[in-house]
């Protein structure tokens, strides 16, 4: 049976402050000169200029997206660049908005987190309060940071859209599910998997699955339709409509989280011998779910998918444990999000050898309040972060990897809490009046909710504490 497919009422969500042009709130401004009194207490430098203080943070933190083929919608790269966004930069420090990176740091690092160190915003906010001054030219420029994914090399397969996805201009966020299908010559193994978007503006989150066909069950994978608006379309009609099932009307086996895609993050590329996936000749690829964000005029998408072929079969597969809803362990108490209220769930499951974790993913929808994920010994000797976010948002996702393997033992309890906020103070409740939610089954929309979350790991060898992921 086919894992959940994800469909979504339209969510009024502008996701940008830091993109916008709008002028600033009372309160915004307010909290722009509690942060600016902060920086005052800290110990910068007299005079902060763009070259020696500002574009070390900028090309570390901001760059990723905000260059010329990237995500960000404009560039933050020369000085010129910066200078004339500094009304917008300092919003969206003050605010916290940007870089988004929703998981505490206080409570677990990863690899490529994107957090700004209270002297970094001062720093920030000092230079802007300066003027934004230049300073001295350094005799060789800084090389900012890009995702532009050098370290792959060349894709050994692009498979491209069909055709283009068509965006009208209505200011909505749009939900779209797709089924990019593939027939190559033989069986093979990937390293790597990369969503390449073609409208890096409004793409802003892409979850991708994988079917794979055996050679004699399906003729033609590419048959049916390949792209489904979201919002009108149940997960059993999708299925029908795009001939997900084989020629004799099984499913095959769906590998979860095959490969996923936000502004600014880099494909997972885990060291050589783990985590390689198997993909047979026949399949597909399944976006569930694709997302583009609000848009005032009518345009299109057309992206692609890159494949990165692995040389040799891995040591150790990556395993994929899933926790909570459609997962192997329950959730307590029952799942009930009643209206007017603020709930709290838990799931628990016990580790029965030793594992070391690579990447985690914690998956909720609108109503998500806050998350926390760790390991425990069970009599309190001991406990492993795993993930904290204090403040769910459901536009901003991550699969959070971990800077080195994190080993957790046998007999360890992962313990999964979250809150829910099912009241009208949650700005992205999509009812009005709240109502009453309850799990749907896999027959599931955004406006359902979820409480997930999913652990890939290898099982563990010794010395696993010490490989960088």
């Amino acid at each position: 049976m086919l894992h959940r497919i994800e469909t979504a009422a339209p969510l009024a969500i502008f996701i940008l402050l830091l993109f916008g042009c709008q002028a600033p709130s009372d309160e915004q401004q307010k909290a722009g000169s509690r942060t600016e009194e902060i920086a005052e207490t800290l110990n910068l430098p007299d005079s902060v200029f763009f070259w020696r203080d500002v574009s070390p943070i900028l090309y570390q933190n901001c760059t990723p997206c905000h260059h010329k083929n990237g995500a960000g919608p404009f560039e933050l790269i020369s000085y010129n660049d910066v200078k004339k966004r500094t009304k917008t930069i300092r919003l969206a420090v003050a605010d916290g908005y940007m870089p988004p990176w929703p998981a505490d740091p206080s409570y677990r690092h990863f690899k490529g987190e994107k957090v700004l160190t209270p002297a970094e915003k001062g720093t920030l906010l000092k230079w802007i309060s300066q003027g934004a001054p230049e300073g001295e030219l350094p005799r060789e420029i800084p090389e900012p940071k890009t995702v532009i994914n050098e370290e792959l090399g060349e894709p050994d397969l692009i498979l491209s859209f069909p055709d283009t996805v068509q965006i009208p201009g209505k200011n909505l966020d749009q939900f779209k599910l797709a089924k990019i299908a593939f027939d190559l010559p033989y069986d093979t193994l990937l390293r790597a998997i990369q969503f390449k978007p073609g409208n890096r503006q409004l793409i802003h989150h892409v979850n991708g699955h994988m079917l794979n066909y055996n050679f004699d069950k399906k003729q033609n994978p590419k048959e049916g339709e390949w792209v489904l608006n979201a919002e009108k379309i149940n997960s059993i009609e999708a299925y029908r409509k795009m001939k997900l099932a084989n020629d004799l009307g099984a499913y095959p086996p769906l590998r979860v989280s095959a490969f996923n895609y936000l502004p600014g993050v880099e494909p997972v590329n885990y060291p050589d011998g783990i985590g390689t996936v198997h993909i047979k000749r026949k399949g597909a690829f399944m976006l569930n779910t694709l997302h583009y964000g609000p848009s005032a005029i009518d345009t299109f998408d057309l992206s692609e998918i890159h494949l990165y072929f692995a040389e040799k079969p891995p040591e150790r597969n990556l395993r994929e444990l899933q926790m909570g809803t459609l997962g192997i362990t329950p959730i307590t108490p029952d799942f009930v999000i009643y209206a007017d209220s603020i709930c709290e769930f838990e799931t628990r499951y016990r580790v029965k050898e030793d594992i070391s974790v690579l990447t985690v993913n914690p998956h909720m929808h609108l109503l998500g309040k806050s998350f926390k994920a760790y390991a425990s010994s069970g009599n309190g000797s001991d406990t492993i972060p795993l993930v904290h976010i204090p403040k769910w948002d459901f536009r901003w996702q991550y699969f959070y990897t971990f800077e080195k393997m994190v080993r957790i033992p046998k007999g360890y309890e992962i313990v999964v809490e979250a809150e829910f906020d099912n009241t009208m103070d949650n700005p992205f409740n999509p009812f009005s009046p709240p109502k009453t939610i309850r799990t749907a089954g896999e027959n599931m929309k955004t406006t359902d909710e979820m409480f997930q979350f999913f652990v890939d790991y290898v099982p563990y060898r010794d010395g696993d504490e010490n490989i960088e992921l």
